[in-house]
């Protein structure tokens, strides 16, 4: 039977972290790629594509191991039927309400959204000049 955990913290802020570096080096790619050489748009674009792999794998383990626990204990149906839960039950539905609540993945979300814009904003100001 699956157990759910939730990661240290110090583990989960360097996947944080690292998810929020690879949006920024996405982002400057198309800055990078204006200079003479290409040296700094393939770092950034090796640096962000490995970050984003790492970050979107743990985001991906995540995801399915709070479903499998889920499922395996049935805890849906029990709470919508209002049937009482075991002591194991319990402690897993703690332990997934308390990563969603303590998941950082929606300020990688809001990072990508405004990286994303102000990337966007700027290189067509850049090119009406």
């Amino acid at each position: 039977m699956t157990d759910f955990k939730i990661h240290n913290n110090f583990y989960r802020n360097l996947v944080f972290w690292v998810g929020v570096l690879s949006t920024i080096f996405y982002r400057l790619i198309i800055f990078l790629n204006r200079l003479p050489t290409n040296f700094w748009s393939d770092i950034f674009w090796y640096a962000g594509t490995l970050g984003f792999i790492w970050y979107f794998a743990h985001r991906y383990n995540i995801e399915r191991n709070r479903s499998a626990v889920i499922k395996e204990r049935h805890l849906e149906e029990k709470i919508a039927n209002c049937q009482s839960l075991s002591a194991k039950d319990r402690q897993v539905a703690v332990e997934t309400l308390k990563s969603l609540e303590s998941s950082k993945a929606q300020w990688n979300y809001i990072v990508i959204f405004v990286a994303s814009g102000l990337a966007l904003l700027i290189d067509i100001i850049d090119r009406l000049r």
